[in-house]
């Protein structure tokens, strides 16, 4: 979130979209922290689809993040949890100040400063951490760096997921973070109920649902028959949404500063955040409708162009960094479940622009093309050799 080249960076902020009460948020912030010096100016990011996200300038020119629930009615009671957020990345803070830390073992988080889960003051339950001046990455193509630094930034971005997949819960307090049942099963159940919700959900000016995932039922049935052993790599705390625009990196150095957006975190699969953070190489640029832009999805399978680094360069650095023979054979399936997962998470953009709840500048893209991330989950499997088709519908 830098106040730098917008060709090259995201976190601009403008004209607040999603309205809160800025009297009754300073009145707060008075009373209850003196690292923040009200009055604050309030701002609100331009990028970012879920929580509402402001920018804070206090008096003395100090700058903060404030990340909020949207408001109104969730069709989803496990999405938007800031409180989790707050937690983890305090956890995750206490952690990197731990003289016992080493350097490679830190994982980059902005500062946690409070959280508010007194829904009297701005209308739900919000946080604030410190800003970070950096670089965040739209485009993960990169294209006004050089291709060293694109290299060196994606290699600093597997190594700071590293450092978070090589973490014992317990050992920073988050041994109940999640549930001790295995990850992908887990996710499996919770998010087809989702799914079917956010399919439910109706266009309130045309009326129409937004309508199922292509080939919804019968991935489903081979996820759940096809699970993999998740014991290789142990109970991990995992970022949920773990990719390069979710990074803030340093203004001049190739090394990631912040990782932001903790909302889906929980324990489970470090394989899942590997395979969201390569997510561009398990989608072919052929495939991408004409609507898809860099701020949506971005392609880099089977193709040279535009490629930031080899994804054969970032899974053998993955692997080595946590102590696992290399290829990962279990990245088939997690990378088809990832992409399965993203779809439903876009389906949700979609049912949030449905309602009219959604955040975003963007969301309406979202709604138009989440539908093509099922097939993309289907043909990783067929590069694999396996084969998932339609049912015949009578």
């Amino acid at each position: 979130m830098a106040d730098i080249a917008p060709k090259q960076t995201g976190g601009g902020y403008g004209n607040i979209r999603a309205t809160i009460d800025v009297d009754k948020l300073n009145a707060f912030l008075a009373k209850n922290t003196s690292a923040i010096k009200a009055p604050v100016d309030v701002k609100q990011f331009t990028f970012g689809q879920s929580n509402p996200t402001y920018f804070l300038r206090d008096v003395d020119n100090a700058r903060w993040v404030l990340r909020k629930k949207p408001a109104g009615q969730l069709l989803s009671q496990t999405a938007h949890q800031v409180e989790r957020e707050f937690r983890v990345l305090d956890a995750l803070h206490q952690h990197n100040q731990n003289p016992n830390t080493r350097p490679d073992q830190k994982v980059p988080v902005p500062k946690p400063i409070l959280l508010c889960e007194d829904v009297s003051v701005i209308g739900t339950p919000f946080y604030i951490m410190e800003f970070l001046e950096g670089r965040i990455f739209i485009d993960s193509r990169m294209p006004d760096v050089s291709s060293h630094d694109r290299r060196e930034c994606w290699l600093s971005a597997v190594r700071s997921l590293a450092a978070l997949s090589s973490i014992d819960p317990a050992s920073i307090g988050l041994s109940n973070f999640g549930p001790p049942t295995d990850y992908f099963p887990r996710q499996i159940k919770s998010l087809s109920r989702v799914s079917a919700a956010q399919a439910a959900a109706v266009d309130v000016e045309t009326n129409e649902p937004v309508g199922n995932i292509p080939l919804h039922d019968e991935l489903l049935n081979w996820y759940r028959n096809n699970l993999p052993d998740e014991s290789k790599l142990g109970r991990r705390i995992v970022h949920g949404d773990y990719k390069l625009d979710n990074m803030i990196f340093h203004p001049t150095e190739n090394r990631v500063i912040g990782i932001l957006d903790w909302e889906l975190s929980t324990l489970g699969s470090p394989l899942s955040d590997f395979a969201n953070f390569t997510m561009p190489w398990s989608i072919d640029p052929k495939d991408l409708p004409s609507s898809a832009t860099p701020s949506t999805m971005r392609a880099f399978k089977n193709t040279t162009e535009g490629i930031p680094i080899p994804i054969d360069d970032l899974e053998r650095e993955y692997s080595r960094l946590l102590k696992q023979p290399y290829p990962i054979p279990e990245l088939v399936f997690a990378r088809s479940w990832n992409l399965f997962r993203v779809t439903i998470i876009a389906q949700g953009i979609a049912a949030r622009y449905a309602r009219r709840q959604a955040t975003s500048e963007h969301a309406h893209l979202h709604a138009k093309t989440f539908h093509i991330f099922g097939n993309f989950a289907q043909k990783v499997l067929q590069d694999a050799g396996i084969t998932v088709t339609s049912k015949a519908r009578l």
